[in-house]
């Protein structure tokens, strides 16, 4: 379960780019509507694709479902086309992910929650320490998965599935909650920019799917202890942001 969350994560983004958007009263509500039916097409679609072609009792790890696809219609140098693809994709999740990574280290620098020289920025307004910092990172978990996949790996990712179920209840219970607030305070709801289909049914459903979610992570045979990995990681975590906070 941990392993899927993980591959899912990353929708999220958009609304990081939302501070940083040259018109997100446009752009958030179209990237959120060209991000929902790229999942539908290539994420979805993939996968119903797949589980129509390839007979259950030859599913496995030992080989790329796609490639075993792609060879079963007699595609030419599947294996090749499909390297080509997981590495774009790969190059694009990075990408992404640095972004974001930069994004919030200087967030949290810019409210004091860690030092202020996360907050330095070049001439081209870029903040350089967190993003030597978040690519270090990246460099950190990129060579854990050739040295230690079954280990550090493992607990890295293990980490970042259940972190990103823990984010996506945020986001559903923050937008409930300031709809309420936002209406609460005078404010009419023609007032919105944009507005979530299907209020309050989406966010509702995006809480109750990401409680169950967490729930499903205790009938997962492998990583029933990430939960208390993921425990102590935060815990770390808040120690080492309340002492770089008193520097």
């Amino acid at each position: 379960m941990l392993t899927v969350n993980f591959a899912f994560s990353g929708t999220e983004l958009i609304g990081i780019t939302a501070g940083e958007a040259e018109n997100p009263q446009k752009a958030i509500p179209e990237a959120i509507r060209t991000t929902l039916w790229r999942l539908i097409v290539f994420f979805i679609g993939s996968i119903v694709v797949m589980a129509a072609l390839i007979p259950y009792h030859t599913a496995g790890v030992t080989q790329s479902p796609f490639v075993y696809v792609l060879d079963l219609i007699h595609v030419p140098f599947a294996a090749n086309i499909m390297n080509f693809v997981v590495l774009t994709a790969i190059i694009s999740a990075a990408n992404s992910g640095l972004y974001a990574s930069t994004r919030m280290l200087w967030s949290l620098g810019n409210e004091g929650t860690i030092p202020k020289a996360f907050t330095k920025t070049n001439k081209r307004s870029i903040p350089v320490l967190s993003l030597v910092v978040s690519m270090l990172g990246g460099i950190f978990a990129l060579i854990s998965s050739k040295v230690a996949a079954s280990t550090v790996y493992l607990v890295l990712v293990s980490i970042s599935g259940l972190a990103v179920v823990f984010v996506w209840t945020a986001i559903a219970w923050s937008e409930l909650k300031f709809r309420r607030a936002f209406l609460n305070s005078g404010h009419q709801l023609s007032e919105l920019k944009y507005k979530t289909p299907w209020y309050p049914v989406i966010p509702y459903f995006a809480f109750i799917s990401s409680l169950l979610s967490c729930v499903l992570i205790w009938f997962d045979p492998n990583p029933k202890s990430s939960i208390v990995l993921y425990n102590s990681f935060c815990s770390y975590l808040l120690l080492g942001t309340s002492f770089l906070a008193k520097i």
